[in-house]
């Protein structure tokens, strides 16, 4: 699978997924991670990629002419005529790869477990833009598929969520987490959080490790595990029970 951020900060990047599991899941390529600096494509020499808001107010904003020469260089996407319906998304070429294009906003969808594993599934490309300043020119929305938003709050720019979009779906690529088990297993796979996990030394300041966890009873194991998550679920989001 490949992602391709597009970013004024592609160095954000690198230390990231140059030391984690999706560092080895590159050399054993599993996944391609493509840096893009936003800059490449723009015309002035200073290299803008934002500019001051129509009707006045504070910040900058992304500059659409930009975004659109980087994702027609990306994606190779075909330009809306004007006498195109606004709602209507822009099309892309077919070719072998199946390519999302993502905009990471606090105004999309939150993301959850659930949208990596539809990525996963449906797309072996996803393109992902960060913004940064005050947000985007509303004319680069037509230009993506989805926009995403992984909470309700406002960060400094689009990397840090382009980062953990990036982490939930390429973790899902087989072969990227060693055991396919320990993924089935993980908080939010099975619309629970995941059961609680205890290792040597069984006693330790005189809290013990549950017997049953000790006892090699395979079938009790499971049980347990199945109650304790649903325990944990309850107690710390029963939102997730609501579903």
């Amino acid at each position: 699978m490949r992602f391709d951020l597009l970013s004024i900060f592609p160095d954000i990047f690198d230390s990231y997924f140059s030391h984690t599991l999706l560092a080895r899941a590159q050399k054993k390529k599993l996944i391609k991670v493509v840096l893009h600096d936003l800059r490449k494509w723009a015309k002035d020499k200073h290299r803008t990629v934002d500019d001051r808001p129509y009707g006045g107010g504070v910040g900058m904003v992304m500059k659409v002419d930009v975004v659109t020469r980087a994702l027609q260089a990306l994606a190779k996407f075909k330009i809306q005529s004007s006498n195109v319906k606004s709602s209507t998304k822009s099309k892309f070429q077919k070719t072998k790869l199946r390519t999302r294009i993502i905009l990471l906003t606090p105004q999309g969808k939150v993301f959850n477990q659930r949208h990596a594993k539809r990525l996963n599934r449906y797309y072996n490309r996803l393109i992902l833009v960060s913004g940064r300043y005050e947000g985007y020119d509303e004319r680069i929305r037509s230009l993506v598929d989805e926009e995403i938003s992984i909470g309700d709050y406002v960060l400094t720019g689009g990397e840090l969520p382009a980062m953990v979009v990036v982490d939930a779906v390429a973790r899902l690529v087989p072969g990227v987490v060693g055991k396919e088990q320990s993924i089935k297993d993980e908080s939010f796979s099975e619309g629970l959080l995941e059961y609680p996990h205890y290792t040597r030394p069984a006693e330790f300041n005189g809290k013990k490790a549950p017997k049953v966890l000790l006892s090699g009873n395979h079938a009790e194991i499971k049980k347990w595990r199945s109650e304790q998550a649903l325990k944990k679920t309850k107690k710390n989001r029963p939102d997730l029970l609501k579903i």
